[in-house]
């Protein structure tokens, strides 16, 4: 099995992974015998999925269909995100209804690096991003953190310690950008203001605070010539501003999720990994609120988890990924639309004294043999 935890990343607003992973084979089973014990009916579930469009999420649908005895409804678009305004379609489906939201994340077992993910229906086999729309997104964020860290320069000059820092990162009235949090990295003087030292062609000198310096020690400022702050200008002393056009779970979407929590995405371990976090996060607290007021969904039995799928690239002689599933929360709905929710913990628990046994599962082949042999129907046009 690929050692994941040897490249984990710290937990991001109270998700944890470590000891809280499935394997979609054990998941699946667990999901179908929890609704059952919640009072769905076998053959009356129709369960929808939330998850990108990306291939990766092909073994996940699969199982679904496989334990549920249906393919399920399509509830999300590119990225992880929610489709809401398919509830209506998904209640008129079925009569007890399951949605499962998942944001998902690439893992090479051979490089245990997470966000890439090997497409073996490429020339040669390459890795590429997983998923491509996060990183599209935090791309532009992460050229501009980039830019940040190596602009800002820390240097003794004649016994004084000194910041200098590029002009554009000084100015605040950018429409977009990295924005610094001044207070963090420049002494201010008695009348409370900011005023350079010396003023070069691209930027200006400034005092560093005594915050900056008790963080970076004395030998951050003790270079030979001036040293970039590189990786220390941590999430705390930056934000980021950008004016992304307002659409509801349209092409944007993914991005207003993650916008304000960029600092802390592109300075952790794993910047893929966390954004996933954060998304599925963000998406399960504002569907929940969706189904709760749909009307579609009133007097139906309704089902609804969110968690993090972790693709893990398919190995020599292997056709799918071996995808793990976190359980981040659920919601749960009875036909009175009495409704409670589970946090992770508990929702883990739940999951697992789940029987791994489901005599009403399917066999794929055989149901497709079926239809194979199924006499011709006519249609008349």
């Amino acid at each position: 099995m690929p050692d994941l935890a040897a490249n984990m990343v710290e937990p991001v607003g109270g998700f944890q992974i470590q000891g809280r992973m499935m394997r979609y084979n054990l998941f699946v089973p667990r999901l179908y015998n929890w609704c059952k014990s919640l009072g769905f009916e076998p053959g009356k579930i129709m369960p929808s999925r939330a998850f990108c469009s990306d291939e990766s999420q092909g073994y996940p649908i699969i199982m679904l269909a496989k334990h549920f005895g249906t393919f399920p409804f399509n509830h999300g678009v590119v990225g992880g995100i929610v489709a809401t305004d398919r509830h209506g379609p998904h209640a008129a489906h079925g009569q007890d209804l399951l949605i499962v939201q998942a944001s998902h994340v690439g893992y090479d077992p051979e490089t245990k690096i997470f966000g890439i993910y090997r497409r073996a229906q490429t020339t040669h086999g390459e890795c590429s991003s997983n998923c491509g729309k996060i990183q599209h997104v935090i791309g532009w964020y992460e050229n501009e953190y980039d830019f940040a860290k190596h602009n800002i320069l820390l240097h003794n000059a004649d016994g004084e310690k000194i910041i200098i820092v590029d002009n554009q990162l000084l100015r605040e009235d950018r429409d977009e950008g990295l924005l610094l949090r001044l207070d963090k990295l420049i002494a201010t003087d008695s009348a409370g203001q900011r005023m350079p030292l010396k003023i070069l062609s691209t930027g200006k000198v400034f005092a560093p605070s005594l915050g900056l310096i008790e963080r970076m020690g004395e030998a951050a400022f003790n270079g030979i010539s001036p040293q970039p702050i590189g990786s220390n200008l941590t999430a705390d002393m930056f934000y980021f501003r950008r004016d992304i056009p307002r659409l509801e779970e349209g092409v944007h979407h993914l991005e207003h999720n993650l916008i304000r929590y960029m600092p802390q995405i592109i300075t952790s371990v794993s910047a893929m990994l966390t954004a996933a976090q954060i998304n599925t996060q963000i998406e399960f607290d504002r569907t929940f609120r969706t189904i709760v007021k749909e009307h579609a969904y009133k007097g139906k039995r309704v089902l609804f988890i969110a968690g993090l799928n972790i693709d893990i690239s398919p190995q020599t002689g292997q056709l799918f990924p071996l995808t793990k599933f976190v359980p981040w929360a659920a919601y749960v709905q009875d036909r009175d639309s009495f409704y409670y929710t589970l946090e992770q913990e508990e929702l883990v628990q739940t999951l697992q004294q789940q029987s791994l046994d489901n005599p009403d599962q399917i066999d794929l082949d055989t149901a497709i043999q079926v239809m194979a042999k199924a006499a011709e129907v006519k249609i008349d046009i």
